[in-house]
């Protein structure tokens, strides 16, 4: 059976079982064991992926972050950090989902993942925004698309992968991020600010000294980011240990610093926290084993080599890919992603004249467009079971930040040097 014949059973299936209104997870798993059954596999190996995809190294840090948000709520210091965020943005039309924006950029650079950022800052600002009169699929929209900015401001894992992948300086993907990462999160803002501009602010009113008491307040909950992120940065720990250090520091200032966090708080924070990673993970598991079939009868390959075959001009291959990788990104795993497709566009890229770092740069960026686009997704998931909103509702809240998504990503495509200046700025240097 050709590649050609499978990718259509596996699209036709996977879309034929939306039409009727199944769940994304069994509409991916449905797909992926169709085309088993049409190839004569033994399904058995579909439990063999969902072991290799719940050990992926970027989901490893997701239920601790998911747990240290929930204890984060339970013992005060998201409502510390919530009055932070209102006294620094004061009657600012969109205040809180701004904050939510910048608050992912920092998470991001504590996690490097984008579904762990989205969970830490969602259970922690979707609840306030909810309760400031917000709309709760907006909250979640709000976390969702920010969220994706976890991958882009480094370090970032796949920068890493990329790198490896790419035989690139991992260094200079780290330099290139950081102007995207805050492009990308500034033009977030602006969309917030301007949706809300008839909106009375989040914050009653601003003055220095109602500043200065909820920054003297929530010193304890500032300082639990500030060691985590000094911790990594210093190489006292991974991102995955931040998360576990994250867990204890809570605990800790919940118990016997703030004294609120009760028993029956902390077991609902398990309990939260259970099935919100135990949700994602299943549909993890489904969208890897559809990546597997992708990639492995090289379906994006084909793709990639097909719509490449049209024209020679730089900037039409440029808008090509970018819709070829949002489009694989609805479906695939961020690392799925990048080792696929690196080898087979970025040398077809580097014969346009492009530069590789460029190029890996403008290819995480779509990769965290991905994780706002249904099926895949996976920050619509989590902050779908947040707010406890439908995932179509998320999505229609999410399209405006999506779209201002990909107005940034053009820009970086039409003025590369908004990724390079960085970079070779480090290449002087040294």
């Amino acid at each position: 059976m050709t590649a050609g014949t499978i990718g259509i059973v596996l699209f036709c299936v996977f879309f034929g079982l939306l039409f009727i209104g199944s769940p994304i997870m069994v509409a991916l798993g449905l797909s992926t064991f169709a085309v088993y059954f049409l190839v004569d596999k033994d399904p058995v190996m579909l439990i063999q992926m969902a072991a290799a995809s719940l050990s992926s190294f970027p989901l490893m840090a997701l239920p601790s972050f998911i747990l240290a948000g929930a204890l984060m709520e339970a013992s005060g210091m998201s409502r510390r950090l919530v009055a932070i965020a209102e006294n620094i943005v004061g009657p600012m039309p969109g205040g809180l989902p701004v904050s939510t924006a910048l608050a992912c950029v920092f998470f991001g650079a504590i996690s490097g993942s984008g579904p762990a950022t989205t969970a830490a800052v969602g259970m922690l600002m979707i609840p306030a925004m909810a309760n400031r009169g917000y709309h709760p699929a907006y909250a979640a929209a709000a976390a969702a698309t920010a969220g994706g900015v976890g991958i882009i401001i480094p370090p970032s894992i796949p920068m890493v992968i990329y790198g490896v992948s790419g035989q690139q300086s991992i260094t200079k993907m780290f330099m290139g991020g950081i102007i995207p990462g805050l492009l990308i999160a500034t033009s977030l803002c602006l969309m917030h600010i301007f949706i809300n501009r008839h909106r009375r602010g989040d914050g009653l009113s601003w003055s220095i000294e109602k500043l200065v008491h909820s920054l003297k307040d929530g010193f304890w909950s500032i300082l639990a980011p500030t060691i985590i992120l000094g911790g990594i940065y210093t190489g006292a720990f991974t991102p995955t240990e931040a998360a576990v250090v994250a867990i204890f520091y809570t605990l800790f200032i919940g118990i016997f610093v703030h004294k609120e966090l009760r028993f029956k708080a902390f077991m609902g924070a398990l309990k939260n926290t259970s099935w919100l990673a135990g949700r994602v993970l299943i549909i993890v598991f489904t969208a890897y084993s559809f990546g597997r079939i992708l990639t492995e009868y090289r379906i994006p390959n084909e793709l990639a080599e097909w719509v490449l075959s049209f024209t020679q001009s730089k900037y039409v291959v440029w808008l090509l890919v970018v819709i070829l990788l949002v489009f694989l990104g609805m479906f695939m795993e961020t690392l799925a992603i990048i080792m696929l497709v690196t080898p087979v566009l970025l040398p077809v890229m580097m014969a346009y004249g492009v530069d590789p770092i460029h190029f890996g740069v403008i290819l995480v960026c779509c990769c965290g467009v991905g994780f706002s686009t249904p099926p895949m997704g996976e920050n619509m998931f989590i902050a779908s079971g947040i707010a406890d909103q439908s995932l179509e509702a998320i999505s229609f809240r999410a399209l405006p930040f999506v779209a201002v998504n990909l107005t940034a990503i053009a820009l970086l495509v039409i003025f590369p040097q908004l990724v390079l200046w960085l970079p070779n700025m480090l290449q002087a240097v040294e």
